[in-house]
């Protein structure tokens, strides 16, 4: 499309091909020509749309967050006063991900966890700042279970964790069945955990 003389671009289209690149190379192997190629914008347009790769890679991770935290938040908003199902329905947001064959395999947010020593530290913040973001929504789930703040801390810590090993076995091969075996094995120590701290007759 021509405005004033000027080409234009659809920023979200661009942003989503970007994502791509990242989520399917990682930070480090998405190259100016590969983002370039993706996004149909030349070396030059991307510097002055997004300002550099690493302010682009931040935007990227951020539409990523927000497509999938919308989903997690939605998961886990559906089944209140029930936190095991609540997990069960989050991990599910990840297991569809992984299945979906018009997306890349694993998860952005994982793999870019996973090459922190290389992002440097306003995208390594980044990149821990949405992980911290995830451990909230779960957390809030949490409560109101019978355990302690700190035990409720650590469930939801485990929570994540287990989550972001889903991506990661997902993209080396797992299948469906692996991953879903571990997903019921984390929603049963979930459910242990809570049972465990729950007040006993006559308490």
């Amino acid at each position: 499309m021509l405005v004033s003389g000027r080409k234009q671009f659809d920023v979200d289209a661009a942003l989503d091909q970007a994502m791509r690149v990242f989520w399917q190379r990682g930070y480090a192997e998405a190259s100016l020509d590969a983002l370039g190629s993706a996004t149909g914008l030349g070396r030059g347009s991307l510097y002055g749309a997004f300002g550099s790769k690493d302010a682009l890679f931040r935007r990227c991770l951020d539409r990523y967050a927000d497509l999938y935290g919308a989903r997690f938040e939605r998961a886990l908003a559906a089944h209140p006063g029930d936190p095991v199902r609540a997990v069960g329905a989050f991990f599910e947001v990840t297991l569809g991900r992984i299945a979906d064959p018009s997306v890349p395999g694993g998860c952005l947010i994982a793999q870019s966890a996973a090459q922190a020593p290389t992002l440097g530290g306003e995208n390594g913040a980044k990149v821990r700042g949405l992980l911290d973001a995830q451990r909230r929504r779960v957390r809030a789930a949490l409560e109101g279970s019978p355990a302690d703040p700190p035990a409720l801390d650590a469930l939801a810590t485990y929570v994540v964790a287990v989550n972001q090993s889903l991506a990661v076995l997902g993209r080396a091969g797992a299948s469906d069945a692996e991953l879903r075996s571990v997903a019921e094995l984390a929603c049963t120590t979930v459910g242990d955990t809570l049972a465990r701290a729950a007040p006993g007759p006559g308490s």
